[in-house]
């Protein structure tokens, strides 16, 4: 199997001024196969890209890329900065890079001829359920998938994230098995329900979600990222083994 961490584990290292280029080795060091890095981390774009890319290849760690914006905007048009995003995810020499849908439903282009400008033989593009209704739903992602797969992008796929089916109040079972098929990454977290306040544990075993259960209803041949803010590099370890030991590897 192939374990990714995503930064915003060490969230409270990175407000403390800590780069994602410093976190390439310290993520291999922890036993993980690779990094997701995020786009909003980044405090110059020109200059950590390339690090990252050196790094990550200097210690043959895969990289992944994820960008907090839409596919489509509201207007219905494809979002102009995709084309950047990609070139982004290529300096690093990235495997994935995961958006947000957006606005699928007032899309009146040809897909095909859009889809063809991007690198997509290159870098896998996946949209993730964020915690939005307008891209957090198994009827958005759904929709557009099912578009895109029809004009030959079959190999854009679907970021299973657990966690943010709590904020968009979703059937976590259910939309696994909907979204099974299309499924090319899975990002773990737990969510805790107090009292209807919702906030993201940073323990797989302590949240309203049986993740093991969960992952019966998923493909076990893609990568899967661990994606919540943990305290300590011991506490990173421990949750490492225990998502291996579920999986095997």
């Amino acid at each position: 199997m192939t374990v990714i961490l995503n930064t915003w584990i060490f969230e409270d290292d990175v407000k403390k001024g800590t780069s994602q280029v410093d976190l390439v080795e310290r993520v291999k060091k922890l036993g993980a196969d690779g990094i997701e890095v995020r786009r909003e981390y980044f405090t110059d774009l020109d200059k950590e890209l390339a690090e990252v890319g050196t790094k990550a290849k200097e210690a043959g760690m895969v990289v992944n890329y994820s960008v907090p914006d839409v596919v489509f905007e509201e207007s219905g048009e494809i979002n102009t900065k995709l084309s950047q995003y990609f070139a982004e995810g290529k300096t690093m020499g990235i495997s994935k890079i995961k958006f947000n849908t957006g606005y699928f439903k007032n899309f009146k282009g040809d897909l095909k001829e859009e889809f063809s400008k991007f690198p997509l033989e290159e870098i896998e593009m996946n949209v993730e359920n964020d915690q939005t209704p307008v891209s957090g739903t198994v009827k958005a992602i759904n929709e557009f998938l099912s578009a895109i797969h029809a004009v030959g992008f079959t190999g854009i796929g679907y970021v299973y994230d657990l966690g943010n089916w709590a904020f968009t109040h979703g059937d976590a079972i259910a939309s696994a098995d909907a979204l099974v098929n299309y499924t090319n990454y899975i990002h773990l977290k737990n969510t805790i329900d107090n009292q209807g306040e919702l906030s993201t544990s940073d323990d797989l075993d302590t949240g309203v979600y049986d993740w093991r259960d969960i992952l019966t209803h998923l493909p076990k041949d893609v990568q899967f990222a661990l994606e919540y803010p943990m305290s300590s590099d011991e506490l990173i370890q421990q949750q490492i083994q225990l998502l291996k030991k579920e999986i095997g590897g």
